[in-house]
């Protein structure tokens, strides 16, 4: 059993609900990655998802962007990131780790060497926001050969017929974008996101996250209500964003509490 459904087990026998940060590798700096990979797991991360920095992030908002930027500034793309992961997990081999990312650097390395280098890393998930389910096949079986889930995005306009097409390649959990556009980009409809969680749960047995949206401790206990996970990833890239050096490892751990006592 994968980390990613190990954790959602105890979770659910718990009666709890997964809190999953986002933060980008490689920012602020390639060397705050892995402590803040840490410290979000001390105040209360059970998975943490991590970006892979690439320059045409077309479903990310501003705030996600410019981490963006910063990370490929400071020269870390995929290659980097892996190895970022690889570092943390010399000190933790329990929290699943899943790279989010898109398409163009994974086909430019290769899908087998891609797949190979997360495994050896101890990557535990994937999410390839612009791979359609009629293309990620080859993608999917390789990461199911080794042992890594492969996470796809549900969205308020997905019709039935093809939550049916991305659920029969989905393993680990489905991440369900609780808003039309960009990350960060509005206010959750609370109660259109139970009745759209809900027709997602006729498909299928695997835990549901949502994510796109959670801004604040207020919203991440409604969202807890509804879902398996709550997925937090532009308020905390904010703070990385507003906070300096000194202050930054701090500034994270007392947002995530705050989330982490909400969905409690």
């Amino acid at each position: 059993m994968s980390r990613i459904k190990t954790t959602f087990k105890g979770l659910a026998e718990d009666k709890k609900t997964a809190l999953i940060p986002f933060i980008t590798a490689g920012d602020p700096h390639p060397d705050m990655t892995v402590k803040l990979l840490h410290a979000l797991v001390e105040s209360g991360a059970d998975m943490i998802e991590l970006g892979i920095p690439f320059s045409d992030p077309m479903a990310d908002g501003p705030v996600i962007q410019r981490a963006s930027e910063r990370a490929l500034a400071n020269n870390v793309g995929i290659n980097k990131t892996i190895n970022l992961v690889k570092d943390f997990r010399k000190d933790n081999t329990h929290t699943p780790i899943i790279l989010m990312g898109y398409a163009n650097p994974i086909e430019a390395i290769g899908l087998i060497n891609f797949v190979d280098s997360i495994k050896k890393a101890g990557v535990d998930g994937v999410i390839t926001v612009d791979y359609p389910p009629e293309e990620s096949k080859e993608f999917v079986s390789l990461l199911l050969e080794n042992d890594i889930d492969s996470v796809f995005l549900l969205s308020p306009t997905t019709e039935d017929d093809r939550i049916q097409l991305i659920i029969d390649q989905a393993t680990g959990f489905i991440y369900y974008v609780s808003l039309k556009g960009v990350t960060g980009s509005a206010n959750i409809d609370i109660e259109q996101v139970n009745e759209r969680v809900n027709n997602v749960r006729k498909f299928t047995k695997l835990p549901v996250g949502v994510g796109f949206g959670v801004r604040d401790a207020k919203t991440a206990k409604e969202v807890a209500a509804i879902a398996d996970a709550v997925v937090i990833g532009s308020r905390i890239v904010l703070e990385i964003e507003q906070s300096n050096k000194d202050t930054l490892i701090d500034n994270i751990k007392k947002l995530m509490r705050e989330m982490k006592n909400a969905i409690e």
